[in-house]
């Protein structure tokens, strides 16, 4: 069976998504912040603190089972 492609941004919406009910969203890092936060991190909303750093989008789309095994992230630019 043929791979599917998600765009990245997609997949930030499902993971988004998913995490709302804890109050919890994926960020993508500014420039400045990238050595210390990594590409993506989660945030809490509602507190307003870093929950987890230096985060692999697919791999934790996965692990949230947002994403299924024929889906494949669309290689950026």
């Amino acid at each position: 069976m043929a791979k599917q492609t998600v765009t990245m941004d997609a997949l930030i919406k499902r993971i988004n998504r998913k995490l709302a009910p804890e109050y919890q969203a994926v960020r993508k890092s500014r420039e400045r912040a990238k050595l210390d936060l990594g590409e993506y991190y989660i945030l809490d909303t509602y507190r307003n603190f870093i929950v987890d750093t230096n985060i692999d989008p697919e791999d934790y789309a996965r692990e949230l089972r947002v994403m299924h095994d024929i889906e494949t992230v669309e290689p950026e630019g």
